[in-house]
């Protein structure tokens, strides 16, 4: 009876244990669908982070700023100088040069004698960062937007000072990366003009310092919009902005696996991902990017016209040399000694990508250009130095 009884009270046990998750076993069993991905038009109203809400003053000031080689160590290059809008405000080079670099473009060199080391990536467009991070038409965070090829910096007031502070970028041999900030906020002190700007646009009683320089760049690139190409209008609902073979590199764009990282309206899923692409040559030292696990940003598939070459590190001159790099990667073909193919995004094993397909997709690309936006150079800045810095 003792022994029956106890087998009664723990068959009862477990049912009622049973009965007090009902759901458990449930959850576990049933496989989660896999989130389908999608693209989108690009919004038509652009957010601002809640401290630095954009005004005509701040984008004066800003566009000013962000052409007056003034905020360089060396006072001969600008932000302007390697986001250039004859350029789509990326450039035609491979590998950006900053300090003590001259010309504009694939034309930009550096001047001798040099010193100052190669940069490891290409510029990326600064067109349309204002929606960085975006998924759907209205989920973007404008203080938490990733920037750069490795999602280093957070939001464009942060990546605003980057270049600056950066010895191949903007700051040079001249100042320690301590001090640079430091000093641009002095210089810009020093001029008049720049004193009433910055009293206009941020209150009389604010300081010119990092903070509202980052600020006012920043308020200005959100000005730098590209949201009308044709997949845009058809998206809207003009189905003849689009051709029926632009339409049909559409649908492969989707089935061969491309939407799976570029998708949401700026057609990347802001996530690291491992590709192997080649090295540069012109680097002494292989790019391992993230973390050191060669994961790099997926690139937006915005105005893709203007960005030429491609990926991270300019290896690319076309956009068929970027699909045969996809086609082989889905192979298993590394072409990065250093990235083996298990090192590969499992979202690589789902491309099928061929070249039958490539024509297709490459004039569905085409539909995201959009030529439509501020090309708009001052005529001088307050400083009185070359606008653009030393670009002639």
């Amino acid at each position: 009876m003792r022994i029956g009884g106890c087998i009664y009270v723990l068959a009862l046990f477990v049912i009622l244990a049973g009965c007090g998750h009902p759901n458990k076993k449930q959850e576990i069993d049933i496989p989660q669908p896999k989130e389908i991905a999608k693209v989108a038009a690009l919004p038509k109203i652009i957010k601002t982070p809640i401290g630095n809400p954009n005004s005509k003053e701040k984008e004066l000031l800003g566009k000013l700023l962000f052409y007056d080689p003034i905020l360089s160590g060396g006072k001969d290059i600008a932000c302007a100088s390697c986001h250039h809008p004859a350029t789509g405000y990326a450039e035609f080079l491979d590998l950006s040069i900053g300090a003590n670099g001259q010309g504009l473009g694939s034309k930009r060199t550096f001047k001798e004698p040099n010193i100052i080391p190669q940069m490891k990536r290409n510029s990326p467009t600064i067109l349309n960062t204002v929606f960085n991070g975006i998924h759907g038409q209205d989920d973007y965070d404008p203080e938490n937007a990733p920037m750069f090829w490795d999602d280093r910096v957070k939001s464009l007031e942060k990546q605003a000072l980057e270049p600056i502070k950066t010895l191949e970028e903007m700051k040079g041999v001249h100042f320690s990366k301590s001090q640079i900030l430091t000093e641009v906020a002095s210089r810009l002190e020093s001029i008049p003009e720049y004193k009433s700007l910055f009293a206009e646009a941020f209150g009389e009683d604010a300081p010119i310092d990092s903070i509202h320089i980052g600020m006012a760049i920043a308020s200005f690139e959100r000005t730098l919009v590209a949201n009308n190409s044709r997949f845009d209008q058809y998206m809207a609902g003009d189905l003849d902005a689009m051709s029926h073979s632009e339409k049909e590199g559409l649908e492969l764009f989707k089935s061969v696996g491309c939407i799976n990282c570029h998708n949401g309206p700026m057609f990347s899923d802001y996530k690291l991902h491992v590709l192997g692409v080649p090295e540069n040559k012109k680097l002494p030292e292989p790019d391992s990017g993230f973390q050191e696990s060669f994961a790099f940003r997926t690139a937006s598939l915005r105005n893709l016209r203007f960005t030429a070459p491609y990926m991270h590190n300019g290896v690319f001159q076309n956009l068929k040399q970027v699909l045969e790099f996809y086609e082989d990667i889905s192979f298993g073909k590394t072409r990065n000694p250093s990235v083996s193919k298990e090192m590969f995004d499992p979202f690589v094993r789902e491309l099928q990508l061929s070249v039958k397909d490539m024509s297709l997709i490459i004039s569905f690309l085409n539909t995201l250009n959009d030529e439509n936006f501020d090309k708009e150079i001052p005529k001088k800045v307050p400083s009185g130095l070359p606008v653009g810095g030393n670009i002639q």
